[in-house]
């Protein structure tokens, strides 16, 4: 289903292993790291416009909060002509109640695509779409502080062993990968709730607030998401803060200079 993004998706991930492994050892985990983190900067680099679209649409239908409730409350029993009211709202002000949602399905496919390319670096696999089997060999056998990439905490003693790393390496580096990631994912949606203006949604973002952080300590604790996985986890979480921060910035100077 997602072949249309996994090709792409792995070319830029084969294209920053050339560049990092010409530096360094293609082999190497250092090579391998800075190219899993470039790939996911530089796909969220292009997600950058509809991701401040979103945040733009985001702020109107804030704006046209106050406006929303009047109607519900004076058109409640007449859901047609509520619904007519709230039509016409958005035609005036120009605003689309779905501008905040299409950017992120925009995203979605392409997000799960680079979990994916991640996930099929698998053992005994002869290649992974662009990457052939030396290049899938090349991932297996790289690590970070002795933590294998292709392999994941949860995994059985006897299967590290064979790999050459063990819980040890992989805890010593796959827990605090969890904990940065979970940190940057809090605060990014602590900010979010702290701009969030509808208190219709405040408590489902709150709640989400704690559930998301604790959700990757769990899947990163007993599932199997390799060490080349969780690393993704904390660079796409890390930018997502950045990002928040810098956009957020950007839309506030907008509203100020009208």
């Amino acid at each position: 289903m997602f072949d249309f993004f996994l090709y792409p998706v792995s070319a830029i991930l084969w294209f920053w292993h050339k560049v990092f492994g010409a530096v360094s050892s293609p082999d190497s985990g250092v090579a391998w790291v800075l190219s899993i983190v470039f790939l996911v900067f530089t796909l969220r680099l292009l997600l950058v416009k509809p991701a401040l679209s979103a945040l733009r649409a985001g702020r109107r239908m804030q704006a046209l909060a106050p406006e929303m409730r009047r109607i519900k409350e004076k058109y409640g029993k007449d859901r047609q002509r509520m619904v007519e009211e709230v039509r016409k709202l958005h035609a005036e002000s120009g605003s689309n109640p779905l501008g905040g949602c299409l950017p992120a399905l925009i995203q979605l496919p392409v997000f799960l695509s680079l979990y994916w390319v991640l996930r099929d670096f698998t053992p005994g696999a002869v290649s992974n779409h662009v990457f052939d089997h030396a290049g899938v060999q090349s991932f297996l056998n790289a690590d970070l502080f002795g933590a294998k990439l292709g392999n994941w905490l949860s995994q059985p003693a006897a299967e590290l062993a064979a790999f050459g790393t063990d819980h040890v390496h992989m805890i010593a580096v796959g827990v605090p990968l969890m904990l940065i990631a979970s940190l940057a994912t809090f605060l990014s949606m602590r900010s979010g709730l702290a701009r969030q203006s509808a208190p219709e949604t405040a408590g489902i973002t709150k709640l989400m607030m704690y559930l998301a952080p604790v959700g990757m300590l769990v899947s990163g604790s007993f599932f199997p998401v390799p060490i080349g996985v969780l690393l993704y986890f904390l660079a796409t979480n890390v930018w997502t803060l950045g990002q928040q921060h810098f956009l957020t910035k950007v839309v506030d100077r907008e509203e100020a200079s009208r």
